[in-house]
């Protein structure tokens, strides 16, 4: 159930066989905060049971101590760790192992990656009561914070871990739709800071963001959905060449070089429809077919170029 220095999507995988073999309900833990309110107290104790060095602890404790800076003023911290230093997270995560041995001296099937840790159970009633018992666990030992409103017992297919959700009886891991949303919010911004500028230039901001998004979610295997999202993509980029096609005049000829009968070419010019209306449009898909995204080098989320 534990296993130091897997990757996230082992502990996917994971998650998605508990699903498979019949755990149908899943407690989910969002911790408030997390890293701004681990409990220095605790966290000492803890180091102090397998560090003999007591300079080594004295450092520790001054740099959980390290002032914030809060309107103008720094004040000392006397919880939380320190954001930005590789170190946090590695001191925030011995906290978490007290919540694994209590979860394995329970006998539960859980995972957790970081701060993120979900619970298998078959039934509703049985994850209600682990749910209660956790929260009381977290918050009264712990001394951390439980948010109620991301937190609760689910369907896999309502539940989120790392990003994911699993559907059917197999668990299949699916990018959350949460993911689909912070995906398009990137893409928007993208978009929008391209209007003036170059289609390939949009395209070489838009690779990294889509290869990488596309890399983390590799499990997710439904080519519709990713069909879908390729469609969507070359439409917003068929309306960047709309939208710097500023005239009529402009819009026939292009398109007449791009291979449309001059008749549609003009008629297409002076339909009085907007360039996202007319990204969609026939004219527009035969002149700027998938092939002539492809030789721009555009990264295929359906493909996985």
């Amino acid at each position: 159930m534990r296993a130091p220095g897997r990757s996230a999507h082992q502990a996917v995988e994971q998650a998605q066989r508990y699903i498979a073999e019949g755990y149908s309900c899943v407690v989910e833990m969002d911790l408030a905060k997390f890293f701004d309110t681990v409990n220095h107290d605790r966290l000492m104790s803890k180091l102090e049971k397998h560090i003999e060095d007591k300079m080594l602890l004295r450092l520790i404790r001054r740099y959980l101590r390290t002032g914030i800076m809060t309107e103008g003023m720094v004040q000392a911290r006397d919880e939380g760790t320190p954001q930005g230093s590789p170190l946090s997270p590695i001191l925030s995560l011995i906290v978490l192992d007290e919540l694994d041995k209590y979860l394995e001296k329970r006998g539960l099937r859980f995972t957790r990656y970081a701060d993120d840790n979900n619970v298998y159970v078959r039934s509703r009633r049985a994850g209600e009561r682990v749910f209660e018992n956790l929260i009381a666990f977290i918050e009264g030992t712990l001394k951390l914070r439980v948010n109620r409103d991301k937190s609760g017992v689910f369907r896999p297919n309502r539940a989120k871990f790392l990003g994911y959700t699993f559907i059917g009886t197999t668990g299949a891991p699916s990018a959350h739709p949460k993911s689909f949303g912070r995906l398009r919010d990137k893409q928007k911004d993208i978009f929008y800071c391209a209007r003036g500028t170059s289609l390939r230039a949009a395209i070489a901001r838009l690779n990294p963001v889509l290869r990488g998004w596309r890399q983390y979610f590799r499990l997710d295997e439904r080519r519709g959905v990713f069909e879908e999202l390729d469609i969507h993509i070359r439409r917003r980029l068929r309306k960047l060449i709309g939208i710097a096609w500023k005239n009529p005049r402009t819009r026939e000829r292009n398109l007449i070089r791009r291979g449309i009968a001059p008749e549609r070419a003009w008629k297409s010019s002076v339909n009085g429809r907007g360039a996202w209306w007319n990204s969609k449009a026939l004219h527009m898909r035969q002149a700027f077919d998938n092939s002539f995204f492809k030789r721009m080098g555009l990264f295929s989320v359906l493909e996985m170029q």
